[in-house]
């Protein structure tokens, strides 16, 4: 579901795939071929939610005031919360980056992690655990970013040309 809030509504590119089960609401922009899954919340007011390329968010997340740079994996449960994730980035389920937070290019917030308010994750590191403490990335772990990343981007098509999303007819 797509809503207008104070003037502002949802602007999604015709290539995203958005399931009809999600809910986005003011000022939102979801950009080509990114893909926002079931039970998702986009709520863009006072700060846009801004969902870059190829990106995906998976079933129940939170977006508020949040930016999501391009190629980027939220994972199933996590909140991003008026912060900003830089490209080629995943955050793992269940984690949190809170306010004023950045998760710099090719990253990884692990599942169940807390990235705390106005925290910066340094390029190509790993953060995990509460509060998030971070170390360098391995070639293997920067490769899984990329790859979960393409498997979304593929699956999100696969369901846009199944006639599934915002578009269905009912």
């Amino acid at each position: 579901m797509q809503r207008a809030f104070e003037g502002s509504e949802p602007d999604v590119a015709d290539s995203a795939f958005v399931s009809e089960m999600a809910y986005l609401v003011g000022d939102v922009a979801v950009d080509e071929r990114a893909s926002i899954w079931p039970y998702v919340c986009l709520r863009g007011h006072g700060t846009m939610v801004d969902v870059g390329k190829e990106t995906n968010v998976q079933e129940f997340t939170t977006l508020h005031g949040a930016s999501l740079g391009d190629n980027v994996t939220v994972g199933h449960g996590a909140v991003v919360d008026y912060a900003d994730v830089e490209d080629h980035s995943l955050i793992g389920m269940q984690s949190a980056v809170m306010g004023g937070a950045t998760v710099e290019d090719h990253c990884i917030v692990a599942a169940n992690a807390v990235v705390l308010q106005d925290q910066t994750i340094p390029s190509g590191h790993l953060a995990y655990g509460t509060p998030a403490e971070t170390r360098p990335l391995t070639d293997s772990q920067l490769a899984q970013i990329e790859e979960t990343n393409e498997t979304y981007v593929e699956l999100a098509a696969r369901f846009r040309d199944a006639g599934l999303g915002r578009d269905a007819s009912p």
